[in-house]
């Protein structure tokens, strides 16, 4: 049996191949990361809304959204990948970021879901360019899941639209907040 080289007690890769490694493992964490705040956000919402006439829509987002959750969750040990520290705190910023736009009523529920499929569309979109860069072929298994999970966040971005997300009190301040801390997480989540 063929062993690579050990330098030191270290095993050599390739530079090509510790990059992808490196690569998928910021992108499993921080994905299952943001999925678990969307799981949050839909509870919050419907733990507020749930009995509106905007319940369906939201429990329609919720239910892709625990479909997301699940599969990261699935590829957390499948490669080996170690979930963020601040799980915790993302339950709980989640439902409370969910149920307090809910609490400012519907369209500000839905203003959040813009804001917050907003910046994950263009992540996902920024982690498709370098998973393909890196080789489609080897990374075709998530290449393929985000590309999936993308475009249902589309849909729940173009849904929140059409569910008023724009009549939302201060709906740009509102969006503003929302797509600032979004990316916030995002950053931390990658590296923590």
């Amino acid at each position: 049996m063929y062993r690579p080289p050990l330098f030191h007690g270290l095993r050599l890769y390739s530079t090509k191949s510790a990059q992808n490694k490196e690569l998928i493992d910021r992108i499993i964490r921080v994905d299952h990361a943001g999925e678990l705040g969307a799981d949050r956000i839909y509870a919050g919402q419907m733990a507020v809304l749930g009995k509106s006439s905007v319940g369906p829509v939201i429990q329609h987002m919720w239910d892709q959204e625990k479909e997301h959750k699940a599969k990261f969750e699935e590829l957390i040990p499948k490669y080996r990948v170690r979930p963020t520290v601040l799980v915790p705190i993302w339950n709980v910023a989640g439902f409370v970021l969910g149920a307090g736009t809910a609490l400012m009523g519907k369209e500000a529920a839905m203003a959040c879901t813009v804001a917050v499929e907003s910046v994950i569309t263009d992540h996902y979109n920024s982690q498709l360019r370098e998973l393909i860069s890196l080789g489609e072929e080897e990374n075709k298994e998530l290449i393929e899941t985000i590309k999936k999970f993308r475009d249902d966040e589309m849909d729940h971005h173009d849904t929140g639209l059409l569910h008023d997300a724009e009549l939302a009190p201060a709906y740009t301040a509102l969006s503003t907040v929302i797509k600032t801390g979004c990316k916030a997480a995002v950053w931390v989540s990658e590296r923590i």
